[in-house]
């Protein structure tokens, strides 16, 4: 699932060569961003304009700013991004890779946007967060984000005391059985194909969630639209105003093939490896947000960001206290360093 926003205005791409460039401008990667201008770094964030929780009405669970609406959190911060210098430049990345290093060694990177225009870093910030992959039933998608929901954290409160109904995926739909049924008394857990055990039917029915193991062929809408329950093989439709789908979260690859990111698969998903700050195995490449940690919710994803961020004003402030000593010595008549 990927909902594009409508566009906005954007700032020319740089000339010559940034510190950073930020690939994806959602929480991670304007967070990232932030930190980076105002140490005064050139940094240029590249945003597609498809964020993940575009089909949402707000974001919960963040301190100070809970149920702000997703489009106001980010037009806030690229306004605070370009407080401090930064561009936020809107476009797709079509291609990412490694260039010839500069004079002095330090690495450099082109990155190269679907229009043709390319730009020069020092360092790359990967936040292209993820995609939502829904199980193949019809209607689902329909109400991605408002009646079909994933997160008990971003959506639970505004469902609560709701027929939910819980659509299995595998395994990790038992968890989130458990955790919605925090918030209804009223929750049906649809096995849809996967395997469910006895000790957890057992744990099930002391809970009073209530299983059907019959497929689910389509969700059902009632006459205003509105999601009404879901139909299962037999033709029975179990009424349920509310469904939680545990979907696949798949990283945003697309255009960085040529960085080699090492990508892991999760319980939840896949997405990019990375370690301590975000910092991967590729070197002068942070991942932060939804690519390397799907669960991660916008506070955490800007946390990240922001740990990034300073990791790589870290690493650019040794390149440049590198640069300055070669310079020197290379203008010592002797070649020696002092």
């Amino acid at each position: 699932m990927a909902v594009t926003t409508p566009p906005y205005p954007s700032d020319a791409l740089a000339e010559g060569t940034v510190d950073a460039v930020v690939i994806g401008g959602g929480a991670a990667g304007l967070n990232g961003a932030l930190i980076l201008a105002r140490s005064r770094r050139s940094v240029v964030v590249i945003d597609s304009g498809s964020p993940r929780n575009a089909p949402a009405q707000a974001v919960h669970g963040l301190l100070a700013l809970d149920g702000t609406p997703p489009p106001e959190i980010l037009r806030r911060g690229r306004e605070q991004v370009r407080q401090y210098g930064g561009r936020v430049v809107f476009g797709e990345v079509a291609s990412a890779e490694s260039a010839a290093p500069s004079a002095d060694g330090d690495l450099r990177f082109t990155v190269t946007l679907a229009d043709g225009r390319s730009i020069t870093a020092r360092r790359i910030l990967v936040a292209t967060g993820l995609t939502d992959v829904l199980p193949d039933v019809p209607g689902l998608a329909e109400h991605w984000g408002d009646s079909v929901v994933h997160c008990p954290y971003c959506h639970g409160w505004e469902v609560r005391d709701e027929p939910i109904g819980v659509l299995a995926t595998g395994p990790v739909s038992i968890e989130h059985a458990y955790l919605f049924r925090q918030l209804t008394e009223d929750l049906t857990y649809f096995t849809h194909g996967t395997d469910l055990d006895e000790d957890s039917r057992a744990r099930f029915a002391a809970r009073g969630i209530h299983v059907i193991d019959t497929p689910v062929t389509e969700v059902v809408n009632d006459e205003d639209g509105a999601l009404s329950g879901v139909r299962l093989a037999d033709g029975q439709v179990v009424a349920r105003r509310v469904v939680a789908v545990a979907a696949q979260m798949q990283a945003r690859t697309q255009g960085l093939e040529g960085l080699s990111l090492p990508v892991q698969d999760l319980p939840k998903g896949r997405g990019f490896a990375s370690g301590t700050a975000g910092a991967t195995e590729v070197p002068g490449v942070w991942v932060a947000g939804n690519a390397t940690d799907p669960v991660a919710q916008v506070g955490a994803s800007a946390a990240a960001g922001a740990l990034a961020g300073a990791d790589i004003n870290r690493t650019l402030a040794i390149a440049d206290t590198d640069a300055a000593l070669q310079k020197i010595a290379e203008g010592s008549p002797h070649g020696a360093t002092r």
